[in-house]
Order: C-alpha cells, then structure tokens, then sequence
C-alpha cells in the first residue's frame, strides 16, 4: 500500500452509512482550509451525463494551445488516483505527484478532525487546495454526479457552465425521469453566468431552459445558438461570432464532433479569446483514455491474432452504448470486421438498455468480472442477459481470459471492444501497461 492508499484508506472509513446529497460537509471542510475554492482562476464548471471528460479534454487541449495554463480536475481516474488532478503549467499541465497528495490528503485529514466526510467530498478539496496553491489561468471542473449538489458545485461564480448530453444514470440519487435528471444537472447553473447545453432529450432542454430563465443566464444550445457538424471529412463550428473549420476530432465517434463543439462554445461565451490555430490543435490533438480508445501496442494486444482490434470504451450507460455503438457502425461500414464484446459491469447499472444498442453490430460476448470494486454484477448474470438478446454469451475470469477465448473462434481477424465499465477499463489498461500521462 503506498503512502497516498494509505491516507485515503482512514478517510474512506469516515463516509457516511448513507449519502445525504447536502453541501454542508464540504463548505464546512473548505471553510477550515481557508476556502481555497475562492482563490481559484476562472472556473468552467461541466455537468452531464456522457461526454464530460471528452468536453474537459477538448477545452483542456484548446487552452493548453493557446499557451493557457490548466488546472483540471476529473474522475473516476482510471489507473492512478493522481489521474484526478492536474496542475497547470505553461508547457502542459502535469498529475499532481504522490508527495503532493499526502501533503494535501493529510492537512484534509487534520482539520476534518474524524468527522463524516464522503469519499468524493475530500477528492474535490483536495483538489481545490492543490489548485489554489499554483497560479493557473484557467481551472476546468468536472461533476462527479448530478450538479445541484454534487462536492464540486461550491463554487460561487464560474466563468461559464457546460451540461453535455443527459440520459439515465445514477437514478437512485437523481430520479427516474429525464427531467429529474436534468433539474439536478441544472444545478450548476449560476445567475448571470453563460451556460452552454449540448443536444438534449426535449424534456431535459426544457428544464435546462427554464433554470438558466430563472437565473437570468445566458444559454447557449446546440442547434440553436450554436452549431457543429461534419462536412467533407472536417468539422464545422458555427455561432453568432463566426465559422470555424476545422479538423475531424482525434477522438473516435460523431457524438466528438458535439462534445467539442460544446468546448468550443463555453469558450467562446464565457469570453476566452483563441486563436483559430488554438481551436485547431486542441480538436486534432484532445486525447481521453477509455473512451473508444484502440490499443495499438501492450501485453493484450499479443494475445490477438494479427490483424485484430482491440478497442476500449469505459461507457457504462444507454446513452454511453448508444454513441459507442453508432461509432462501430460508422467504423463497419468503413472497414468491415466481425465484432465481439468483452463486458463487465457494476451492480448499479442496468445491463439491459446498455447492451440493446450492441445487438445488431455484433452476436458474441463473453462477460467477465469487474476487478478493483466490490459492487460488480456476476459475469452469469451479465452473461445471462445478454443472451436474452441473442447474443453468444459465456463467463470468463478475466479480461486476459476472454481474449485469448475469442482470439481463436473468428474466421477472419476480429473487431474486439471491452466495455460496461471505468473500473475495468482501467484494469485493462494497467494490464495492457498503457497508462494514463
């Protein structure tokens, strides 16, 4: 156990029986730190259900073009719990390092002083206190869940707040209908203060809509205010302040196209000035683990035969299935493979919308176990469901187990994607030694 495991290990053991979702603990944790969330540089504050860390990626590589130093703050992480905080620099922001976060995770543990804390609560004023220890020019948030009261939403005034696509998720703390969902994502909003909305469901832009007139905040709305498409292998951005031609996203999947045009947008109404040059780079060069990522090279992709893909996605959601599934279709019908699945997920997500938008790309999934989290749904019953579907489904150990099965049963290479979750995402990539910088 390293020193950073070890510290968050006596914290952990102070989480609450239950979450109370409430503001409290964390305003009165920064308050005996000083309230280092007041002495942060301009903060973009992002919500959403899928496309959050793409759209923090995208604005990171966009301001990092342009010279801007970055604090950024994400999660889960994938590998390393350092992956959560970033420290702006001038050349590229860097992961906090081990002695930084024993330093900060301590000082949280002295002034807590053994009262309840979430987990989640001492990750996000570790990460303000770390941030507002280093001159930055922008600070990038990303919601853990919900928004209203989600730990990072104790700041008071945000250059600009961005909510990506909402579909269902963590139901059992934000509701069961898309527009309960979307009035705690609202939450972020803040009076006055430029919002920017991706594509949303009816009933969720509705109560987006109404929170942003409630508080006098300017709204930005794909497909209204603001526009990004594909046109001729490029991507187009439009608003009221000009056309923007730029290269296709780096990262895999039309829903890019919206998250970074999302970026765009929040950059351009909470008053950053870029250079197109800027815009340019950070489109082509946003890199986000995880998410429709193809392993090129490691120990797993050795288990293939040559020729195979091996792709990653951590989506473990309908509306994660759904863009990941649409960008298979589109790689298919480019280049044809037979695709099979690798799936592992949590015992809080509903396997069965999830798995629906696989089931006319592919008919083979072999279910595994999710390392590293002691609520995984059993690989049976994973498997089970997905043969209600009609797929070929079996039980496997572990990722490594599954590849090499499904290595050996296709006539030609296959298209292989492991999926259903970050946790196993970031096994995959522990195991495959590619590790998130």
């Amino acid at each position: 156990m390293t020193a950073v495991d070890a510290v968050l290990a006596r914290l952990a053991a102070l989480h609450p029986k239950t979450i109370d979702l409430s503001l409290e603990r964390i305003a009165r944790l920064l308050a005996r730190l000083g309230d280092p969330q007041l002495k942060l540089p301009p903060v973009i504050h992002v919500a959403g259900t899928n496309g959050k860390g793409s759209t923090v990626a995208f604005l990171r590589a966009m301001l990092e073009a342009a010279g801007r130093r970055v604090h950024v703050y994400t999660s889960p992480h994938l590998v390393r719990f350092n992956e959560r905080f970033r420290i702006g620099r001038v050349s590229g922001g860097r992961l906090v390092t081990d002695d930084e976060l024993v330093a900060v995770l301590t000082d949280i543990e002295r002034v807590n002083a053994g009262e309840p804390i979430t987990v989640f609560e001492v990750t996000t004023v570790a990460g303000l206190a770390l941030f507002a220890q280093h001159p930055a020019d922008v600070t990038l948030l990303e919601v853990g869940m919900g928004g209203r009261f989600d730990a990072t939403n104790v700041i008071e005034r945000p250059a600009a707040t961005v909510i990506t696509p909402i579909s269902f998720d963590h139901m059992d703390f934000l509701g069961t209908t898309l527009a309960a969902i979307a009035g705690e994502k609202a939450g972020i909003l803040k009076r006055r203060v430029p919002a920017v909305s991706a594509r949303q469901p009816p009933e969720a832009l509705a109560v987006i809509e109404r929170q942003a007139a409630r508080l006098a905040a300017p709204l930005a709305v794909s497909g209204e205010q603001w526009h990004a498409h594909e046109e001729g292998g490029r991507m187009v951005y439009q608003d009221d302040d000009g056309l923007l031609d730029l290269p296709r996203p780096r990262l895999v999947g039309r829903h890019q196209i919206e998250n970074a045009g999302a970026a765009i947008a929040a950059l351009r109404t909470a008053g950053f000035v870029l250079p197109t040059s800027a815009y340019e780079a950070g489109v082509a060069g946003a890199d986000w683990p995880a998410r429709l990522q193809r392993l090129g090279s490691g120990r797993l992709i050795r288990l293939l035969p040559q020729g195979a893909e091996l792709w990653l996605d951590g989506g473990h959601n309908a509306g994660g299935a759904e863009v990941a599934a649409a960008a298979l279709a589109d790689l298919e019908e480019r280049a044809p493979k037979p695709l099979a699945l690798v799936c592992g997920m949590l015992d809080t997500k509903e396997p069965l919308p999830f798995l629906q938008h696989f089931a006319g790309l592919s008919r083979r999934l072999v279910a595994v176990p999710v390392p590293g989290s002691d609520r995984g749904r059993p690989a049976a019953a994973l498997a089970e469901t997905a043969r209600a579907l009609g797929f070929t489904a079996d039980v496997a150990g572990d990722v490594e187990a599954a590849l090499a099965r499904l290595a050996g049963e296709f006539a030609v290479p296959p298209r292989l994607l492991v999926t259903g979750s970050l946790y196993l995402a970031g096994d995959v990539l522990a195991r495959d030694g590619t590790l998130p910088s």
